[in-house]
């Protein structure tokens, strides 16, 4: 028996570079889970190997702009130039499905959640050291280094900010930090301010 019809939602997040994406995309590769990732919506252009409607939609300014305007995001933020969103629809279909709906999304944008979904359960992705995550960020080799160092800038202001986080996972090992996050899930399913109104009324029966 479920005590909790409506799926979870949870937020991973943390500074760009720490490895968001490689960690989310482990966590879809384990057995037997019933996640969904929200896709989100962007201005950039897509990297090598990027796929729209997978990865990303990718949209135009004027577009996105627009979509601002009619409210149809659960967040959004402008990040080195560039638009990102979530398009709050299809995370309320999803989650009423009683399906696990995963946000990676940039930390900005995972704190107006946190002002609109309470409920939500979030989790602040770090690297083992900042210089973990310069050396990542010189990797991509996606970036000029000058907008390699704004990110890291920003990383180091994000790093004050975990304390708004429900849960702290340091990406040391993709695979690793993927089981934690899992574990976080399952856990979830059983706090007692999630099944206690359920458990009342199955007592009742």
């Amino acid at each position: 028996m479920k005590l909790n019809e409506r799926g979870l939602l949870i937020v991973i997040s943390g500074p760009s570079g720490v490895g968001k994406g490689t960690v989310r995309r482990a966590l879809f590769e384990m057995k037997n889970h019933n996640l969904v990732y929200s896709v989100s919506v962007t201005t950039r252009p897509p990297r090598a190997g990027e796929v729209d409607g997978k990865d990303y939609y990718f949209v135009d300014r004027n577009t996105f702009l627009q979509e601002i305007k009619e409210d149809k995001f659960l967040e959004y933020a402008e990040f080195v130039g560039n638009f990102y969103g979530t398009p709050k629809d299809k995370v309320d279909e999803a989650l009423d499905s009683g399906k696990e709906v995963v946000l990676e999304i940039e930390v900005e944008g995972a704190l107006q959640v946190r002002e609109k979904m309470k409920e939500a359960v979030f989790i602040f992705l770090v690297p083992p050291s900042k210089k973990a995550l310069y050396e990542r960020l010189r990797a991509r080799g996606t970036e000029d280094p000058e907008i390699v160092e704004k990110r890291f800038k920003k990383a180091e202001k994000e790093f004050s900010l975990a304390y708004k986080y429900d849960y702290i996972v340091v990406n040391d090992d993709v695979n690793n930090a993927a089981d934690k996050i899992m574990a976080i899930i399952r856990a979830e399913h059983a706090r007692t301010q999630r099944t206690i109104h359920k458990y009342t009324k199955m007592l009742e029966e």
